[in-house]
Order: structure tokens, then C-alpha cells, then sequence
């Protein structure tokens, strides 16, 4: 299992949940002809779903059409569990570029019979993660922006000051329901632009003041 390396503990802490938000910038829920939600919609993702830098997305067999989405990470490095909004931020230690791969097929005939989302977003390497940036080198996780280049074609480009739920709504949403552990990570929702990727592909993300993001992508 991953091990993330933690910058105000200074030592590796096991990976934990992977809490993905949808919906959440208001033009890529207008692209996928969805309503705007009154509040976020959370799916999971296994840890096994990761990958990092330099590695690898696999395309699974059972899809033949697999989305890119560029994502800001939050990763919790303080537990808690009901935690107001004005303090969500202090449970953050880092922030990475991430994406939520998707396989789009899968996920609209899941949709069509109301079913859940975990096989079209659970597969491995599914959930590509950059490296971390310490947390207080982000003087606002509201006033970043957001790029994905395919093959150096900008295929998205967004600002996280355009998210539905601030990163600290985020935060304290999810430790409503779950109890939030050191080693969660918080992928935060994409901005429009997304699309499909072919065997071949360089994804390479980007947000400002945090490590880039470079996966290639080749077939199970």
C-alpha cells in the first residue's frame, strides 16, 4: 500500500480513504447534462486505485471509454470527526495535482439503472496522485489554477475559486459522515474540459504552487 509522506509529521502514513467529490464546478456538470447539486455528492475510491508520478494508467478491458479529470487533492493529516468549516483547513497538511479517471461507459449505464459509480471510477491506477506540497505553502486553495495537457494539447483549464463547495465545505461535509483519518485524501472535482484518453497518451496536470503530474497511459 502507498505511503504518503506527510510535511508537518515529517514520516510516511499509510494511505486511507479516497473521498471524491462530483458535480462540482458548475460548467462540468452542464457538459455531462447534469443538474448542479444542493449539496456535494461523495463517492469513494479504493487505495488501490492509486498511482503516482511516472507510473502508469491502465485501460481495463471491460471499457472503451476512459475520461481524464484534473483534480486538487487535499490530504488530511488531522483526524476529526464533525469539524466546523472555519477550522476544516487546519486538518489539511498537504495538497497534490490528482486525476479521477473514469470509465464514461460504464458510469452512463450504471447512471441509467440508478446504480453506483465504483466500478466506472474503482479500477487500479484510476486515481493518479502528484507529489505533495506542504499545506502552508498554499496561501489560498481557492485561487489556484487548474490544467491538463494531452499529448501537450491543453485539454482542461479551470480555477478552484469556480468550485460549487470550497475545499473547506469539503472537508467539513465529509467528516459529517465519515470519521476523517491522517492519510485521506480529498479529491476535490474537475472543471469541464473532460474527455476521453487512448493507449499512448501523456497526461501531464498542473496547479499552481503544486508538483506537476505526468502519467502515461497503455492498455491492462
Amino acid at each position: 500500500m502507498m505511503e504518503l509522506l506527510l510535511p508537518s509529521l515529517g514520516q510516511g502514513v499509510k494511505v486511507g480513504k479516497l473521498l471524491c467529490i462530483g458535480r462540482n464546478y458548475a460548467k462540468h456538470a452542464a457538459e455531462m447534462q447534469s443538474n448542479v447539486p444542493e449539496e456535494p455528492i461523495v463517492f469513494l475510491k479504493p487505495s488501490t486505485s492509486l498511482v503516482g508520478n511516472g507510473g502508469a494508467v491502465l485501460l481495463p478491458e471491460r471499457s472503451r471509454e476512459v475520461h481524464h479529470e484534473v483534480e486538487l487533492v487535499a490530504v488530511i493529516g488531522v483526524g476529526g470527526k464533525r469539524i466546523p468549516e472555519e477550522k476544516a483547513l487546519d486538518h489539511v497538511d498537504a495538497y497534490a495535482v490528482g486525476l479521477d479517471m473514469t470509465a464514461r461507459d460504464l458510469q452512463a449505464a450504471a447512471k441509467r439503472k440508478g446504480l453506483p459509480w465504483s466500478v466506472a471510477k474503482g479500477f487500479d491506477t484510476f486515481a493518479p496522485l502528484g507529489p505533495l506540497v506542504d499545506a502552508r505553502h498554499i496561501h489560498d486553495a481557492q485561487d489556484l489554477e487548474i490544467r491538463l495537457e494531452v499529448n501537450g494539447e491543453v485539454r482542461q483549464h479551470g480555477h478552484t475559486r469556480d468550485m460549487m463547495f470550497s475545499v473547506a465545505r469539503l472537508v467539513s461535509y465529509c467528516s459529517e459522515i465519515f470519521t476523517l483519518m491522517p492519510g485521506d485524501l480529498l479529491y476535490t472535482g474537475t472543471p469541464d474540459g473532460v474527455g476521453p484518453v487512448r493507449e499512448g497518451d501523456v497526461l501531464e496536470a498542473h496547479i499552481t504552487g503544486v508538483p506537476s503530474l505526468r502519467v502515461r497511459v497503455r492498455r491492462e
